[in-house]
């Protein structure tokens, strides 16, 4: 008698969202060379080889973690930039969507933070350059907008102030935790207070 093939089960994308949840969490608090497939096949509750159903490496899913943060972040600057807003409220809606991205991506920004660098030399991820390039680009232009249209101060050093805005919003995915105190629309808030206004009292 013929053996009875066993019926295919196609991996359902909730499960693929948990795994990569998972990997997500594991690569950013262990680093990505320093985690096994078995260690994240044991955060998930499964056999390392069942893993392998899902994903062909964890090299796919770091590509898939970084790039759905990617594509999700410049869906959000696009948007920001198509609007046609003046330079500060450019800059406002970029540091908004910033954090919200931060708010869905928190284990993604901090990977992309510790290993972007690195994994920008290999041809997989060269994206990575790519999307830093236009980040820098979007970043400096706006900057340099408001200057002109006497928005910013005109004694501003632009690249300072892009790195300094920079480091201070993403740096946040070191410490923030989704469903804290603050949304990230509140913190948005308060950083743009702090870096448009100054903290000290105007006399």
């Amino acid at each position: 008698m013929p053996t009875k093939k066993k019926p295919q089960v196609t991996p359902t994308p909730e499960r693929r969202r948990e795994l990569l949840a998972t990997a997500a969490e594991v690569f950013a608090a262990q680093g990505y060379n320093a985690t096994t497939v078995r260690r994240i096949a044991d955060e998930a509750g499964m056999l390392a080889g069942s893993l392998y159903y899902h994903f062909d490496s964890k090299e796919s899913m770091l590509d898939e973690i970084l790039s759905t943060f990617l594509d999700e972040l410049w869906q959000g600057y696009d948007a920001v930039l198509a609007a046609g807003l003046g330079p500060r409220e450019t800059i406002e809606a970029l540091v908004t969507e910033s954090f919200r991205e931060i708010d869905r991506h928190r284990p993604a920004v901090a990977i992309y933070q510790k290993e972007s660098r690195h994994l920008a030399t290999q041809p997989r991820f060269a994206y990575l350059t790519d999307s830093q390039t236009k980040f820098e680009k979007v970043w400096l232009s706006t900057l340099e907008r408001g200057v002109a249209e006497g928005t910013f101060r005109d004694d501003l050093d632009i690249r300072l102030t892009y790195r300094f805005v920079r480091d201070t919003v993403w740096v946040a995915a070191s410490w923030y935790r989704p469903g804290g105190h603050h949304s990230p629309e509140e913190i948005a808030c308060q950083y743009l207070s702090m870096v448009l206004d100054g903290i000290a009292l105007r006399t």
